[in-house]
C-alpha cells in the first residue's frame, strides 16, 4: 500500500493555488492509519522517548497513537486559551499576522525526551515553534515525526537547521 495514495487532494483550498493534502481519508482506513502509525513509530522503537507531543488537531490522534505504541505519555499542544490549567505559550509568525501555541507548565519535565508529531510539515512555522516550546520547558527533543512533507516550502529543512530530527513518511511536490 502506498500511503500517498490513500492521501486525498483537494485543489485550491483554502485559497488558489494551494493542493491541500487531507489525511482524513487516511485515518478513516484502518489498513492506511495503522501503517502510518507503524512507520511513524518504527524508526524510534527501542528509543526511550518519555513523552511524544502533538499539535492541534490532527497532531493529536497520530501523536496519540504513537504515544500508545511507544509507551510514553501524551502532551497536546494546543491554540492559546484552550487549556485549562496554567500554561507556557508561544507566538509565532503565520503568512498573514501571527499565532500562539501553548501547553500546562507541568507537561514535561527538564530533560524529558520528546518527539514531536503532527499530519503535515510545509513551511515549518508551526512546528518551530511547537520545538521552542518544548525546548523552554527544558525538553530534549529527539525527533519530529510527520505523515506529509511537502518539501519545496523548506519546513522539514528548516527544522532540521533548528537541530530537530525529522521523519516524514510521503512526500508531495507543490504547496
Amino acid at each position: 500500500m502506498n500511503l500517498a495514495d490513500v492521501i486525498r487532494t483537494i485543489p485550491d483550498y483554502p485559497k488558489p493555488g494551494i493542493m491541500f493534502r487531507d489525511i482524513t481519508t487516511l485515518l478513516g482506513d484502518a489498513r492506511a492509519f495503522r501503517r502510518a502509525v507503524d512507520e511513524l513509530v518504527q524508526p524510534f522503537a527501542g528509543m526511550k522517548i518519555d513523552k511524544v507531543a502533538g499539535i492541534e488537531a490532527r497532531g493529536f490522534i497520530l501523536g496519540g497513537a504513537v504515544a500508545h505504541q511507544l509507551s510514553a505519555g501524551f502532551i497536546p499542544l494546543r491554540k492559546k486559551g484552550k487549556l485549562p490549567h496554567r500554561t507556557r505559550a508561544v507566538e509565532y509568525a503565520l503568512e498573514y499576522g501571527s499565532d500562539a501555541m501553548e501547553m500546562h507548565l507541568d507537561a514535561v519535565k527538564p530533560g524529558e525526551k520528546v518527539m514531536l508529531v503532527d499530519d503535515l510539515i510545509a513551511t515549518g512555522g508551526t512546528a518551530l515553534a511547537a520545538a521552542q516550546l518544548l525546548k523552554e520547558a527544558g525538553a530534549q527533543i529527539v525527533a519530529a515525526a510527520f505523515v506529509v512533507d511537502l518539501p519545496e516550502l523548506g519546513g522539514a529543512a528548516r527544522l532540521a537547521a533548528a537541530g530537530v530530527p525529522v521523519s516524514t513518511l510521503v512526500a508531495f511536490a507543490g504547496h
